[in-house]
């Protein structure tokens, strides 16, 4: 199965949203990334983790972090703006926002060859902690990354 199908089905697990929000939100963590490391490891591939660090840094930084901060600055009311119309803005930069993560995972998906079978958990510690090492910023908790495997695995 492709990375960006995958990644769908994951996030639709219960829990896996919420335990993705919690380490982007809560420790600066990026969720394509941490998705592709643990699909990777699922599928048997190996991510070249420092390309995909270094890709996923740029395209953030460039695009989607700007999209993000505009789609959460529209859920504030902005008088004299119609609700309406800035809630349909939003719904279409949330939709935009998507398709540039959809397009992050299919590069990162380019970055795994066939590798051995690997366990998901050391995977996404992995991912996580050379994010952190990239952006400057303390790993997220261990208990995170477990959460986060746990849900994707059941």
């Amino acid at each position: 199965m492709g990375l960006w199908d995958w990644a769908l089905s994951a996030y639709a697990r219960p829990n896996v949203a919420a335990v993705c929000l919690a380490l982007q939100d809560g420790h600066r963590q990026n969720v394509p990334l941490l998705l592709a490391a643990a699909w990777a490891a699922s599928e048997g591939r190996t991510l070249d983790l420092d390309r995909a660090v270094a890709l996923t840094h740029a395209w953030e930084a460039d695009v989607v972090a700007p999209l993000r901060a505009a789609r959460r600055g529209l859920k504030i009311s902005s008088k004299p703006i119609p609700d309406a119309g800035r809630e349909a803005l939003r719904e279409t930069v949330k939709a935009v926002e998507l398709e540039a993560e959809r397009l992050l995972l299919s590069a990162l998906e380019s970055l795994a060859w066939p590798g051995e079978a690997a366990a998901v958990e050391p995977a996404l510690a992995a991912a996580a902690a050379r994010w952190s090492a990239a952006k400057n910023s303390p790993p997220p908790p261990a208990d995170g990354i477990t959460a986060l495997s746990s849900a994707l695995l059941d």
